[in-house]
């Protein structure tokens, strides 16, 4: 199943609660920040807290990003960067 990170928060919120209870049926996890839909640091989400958790349930599969970047594809990507060696 695919979680959505941004229609779960605008369409039903407790994003935590609902990850932990449907984890072991999640193989792809989809972000974007809410309400705007851009960067995952931009906006009410907070995204390192449930980055951690997402880490911490043991999901092993993708996370993919689905937002309109503010200022461009590279520069929309910059937060990113603390990321990516997590689990290398």
């Amino acid at each position: 199943m695919q979680f959505d990170c941004y229609h779960c928060h605008i369409v039903e919120g407790d994003l935590a609660v609902t990850l932990k209870r449907d984890m072991p049926r999640i193989g792809h996890i989809q972000i974007a920040g809410a309400p705007e839909r851009h960067e995952s640091d931009i906006g009410e989400l907070n995204y390192p807290y449930l980055f951690d958790l997402i880490d911490a349930l043991g999901h092993e599969g993708w996370t993919g990003c689905e937002y309109r970047p503010c200022a461009g594809t590279s520069a929309g990507l910059s937060w990113v960067k603390p990321y990516l060696r997590r689990n290398v």
